[in-house]
């Protein structure tokens, strides 16, 4: 396991600044002082917006190969550190060595997929010629980058979700600033020093971890054009409503339902089911928090399911063995823990789990947990999931429905018309069929509605907000 370097500076317009070492940032399993971060204040931040304006231009104007080339390097430099990158992740996050190998992939992945589109950011060409008075006309449009964009990315995946960012920014030529989560800035800090490597124009991008009283300036600074949110509601909503004018994409998080149909294969569904529930210790806002099991094979689902999970080893996440490590911090899993004693004082049943020992939380699962409770209106965002048994297809679906959030949702079925039933139904932005909702690839679009935000990420359609629509009409006499 490697040790963290003493301190990491941010990065302000393309350069490397140690201007101080305030922020302290901890192993999450050991709770120890792991390294420390400087951190921008609010007139540093000021003059990241400074420099990426001045970068607008030059970044429009390099030319699609030459933006390939940068995130090609990145992808041949991330393969290079992969385990630097899995390793300092397993540490700033607390994240099982195993999901942390498994993030550096798809951030591999997110920047190969960004290189491969940037040279596919083509305009059309429209027929103006729609009545006698528009002859001779033809329309022409092409995609031009937006400008300099403020990005605000979480705790949970340091390292992509910064990644669905960075990448189509450089893809589409927008120069950017970027404010990683205080707890894992770490992943941020390491894509920014390659892509110091690269020669992107002075200014083209900023990574600033910074204090409170600064942030602000990445959400009403009327400089930015665009503004894309991955955290939670209630600060994605209020940083919509103080935006401004500019663009504002937010992915929010959301309660994912799973729905087990009765010709489902059992062995294949529980295998993924924990998975979905569990992996990176619950902390994914797609990760299973509702699970319905159709009346045929429910006692059969909950007991193998909880045979299962209570075989889950938890630990230190460098163990290569542990699957389920630390919360983000101890308040997390406390906030949880008390939402699981709700939910079982008022009449839930505890079929697992249920304790926990600092930022440690047991996989666990409630059974008749009422509707009202915050495990089941709220999103958990950790180790927590809820049973309930299902006999009509239509009504379960209804059931899912009836959440504030809709991101993605799982349907384990075989019947076509019943997947497609689901698909017409739910309101939600994505449905997995034969997998739970926690399945992602980087290149689909991703995103959710209600709650769960406005607007999609994966790599071609984040490019699309980053890109806006130019046209050009020539007539011919």
């Amino acid at each position: 396991m490697i040790v963290l370097q003493k301190a990491y500076p941010y990065y302000l317009a393309n350069e490397a600044v140690f201007a101080n070492e305030d922020l302290e940032v901890t192993d999450k399993y050991s709770g120890e002082v792991a390294t420390r971060v400087a951190m921008a204040d609010a007139r540093t931040i000021d003059s990241a917006i400074d420099w990426a304006l001045l970068a607008e231009k030059p970044m429009a104007k390099l030319a699609p190969y030459r933006r390939q080339e940068v995130l090609n390097h990145c992808v041949q430099r991330f393969h290079e550190r992969f385990e630097e990158l899995a390793e300092s992740l397993c540490i700033e996050a607390g994240k099982p060595i195993h999901d942390s190998r498994g993030e550096v992939t798809r951030l591999i992945d997110t920047f190969r997929v960004a290189a491969e589109e940037t040279v596919r950011i083509n305009g059309e060409i429209i027929n103006l010629e729609i009545s006698k008075n528009t002859r001779g006309y033809r329309g022409f449009v092409k995609r031009v980058p937006v400008g300099a964009c403020s990005f605000i990315s979480p705790f949970n995946f340091p390292l992509n979700l910064a990644a669905h960012k960075v990448a189509p920014a450089i893809a589409s030529g927008c120069p950017f600033v970027l404010k990683p989560a205080s707890r894992t800035p770490i992943g941020a800090l390491i894509i920014a020093e390659i892509l110091a490597e690269t020669d992107l124009p002075k200014g083209a991008f900023s990574v600033l971890p910074c204090h409170r009283e600064g942030a602000d300036l990445f959400t009403v600074d009327d400089r930015f054009k665009l503004l894309s949110f991955t955290g939670s509601p209630a600060v994605g909503w209020d940083l919509k409503a103080r935006a401004g004018r500019k663009k504002v994409v937010l992915e929010l998080g959301g309660n994912a339902a799973c729905v087990i149909d009765e010709n489902t294969d059992l062995d294949d569904a529980l295998q993924r089911l924990i998975f979905g529930a569990f992996y990176q210790s619950g902390q994914s806002c797609i990760g299973v928090q509702r699970i319905y099991g159709h009346k045929s094979l429910y006692e059969e689902l909950k007991q193998r399911l909880v045979e299962k999970t209570q075989k889950l080893k938890k630990g230190d996440p460098k163990d290569e063995g542990t699957f389920i490590g630390p919360m983000i911090s101890e308040g997390e899993a406390k906030r949880l823990h008390g939402w699981v004693e709700e939910a079982i004082n008022d009449g839930a049943t505890l079929l697992c789990g249920g304790s926990r020992d600092g930022a440690m939380l047991d996989p666990t699962l409630l059974e008749g947990v009422p509707h009202e409770c915050s495990i089941v209106q709220q999103e958990a965002f950790g180790p927590v999931a809820v049973l309930e048994p299902f006999d009509d297809f239509d009504e379960v679906l209804e059931r899912v429905n009836d959440s504030a959030f809709g991101l993605q949702a799982g349907i384990f079925t075989k019947d076509l018309y019943r997947a497609q039933k689901a698909w017409d139904t739910l309101e939600v932005g994505g449905v997995v069929i034969g997998d739970v909702p926690s399945w992602r690839v980087d290149n689909m679009p991703y995103g959710g509605v209600k709650d769960s935000g406005l607007g999609r990420e994966g790599v071609r359609w984040a490019i699309a907000d980053m890109t806006e629509e130019r046209l050009m009409v020539v007539r011919t006499p």
